[in-house]
């Protein structure tokens, strides 16, 4: 499997190729199968992710959610 930022990075590329609207209609569509693929990866990676952070936050059997400001770390 791809590293996160790989995965986002791809996806990045898929969706300018097929914003330009210059892409034949069969590629087109494997570009967008390949890039809901990589959606989904995306997804799993993070929801894991999530799911980490919130055994780390739990305190005497109870989730407690923090958020996460990536601005001021």
């Amino acid at each position: 499997m791809a590293k996160f930022e790989d995965c986002i990075q791809r996806l990045e590329k898929i969706v300018q190729e097929l914003e330009k609207g210059e892409v034949p209609l069969e590629k087109s569509l494997t570009l967008f199968e390949e890039g809901m693929r990589l959606s989904t990866s995306c997804r799993k990676e993070l929801e894991e992710a999530e799911g980490k952070v919130e055994i780390l936050l739990k305190q005497n059997g109870k989730v407690q959610p923090e958020p996460f400001d990536s601005v001021s770390r």
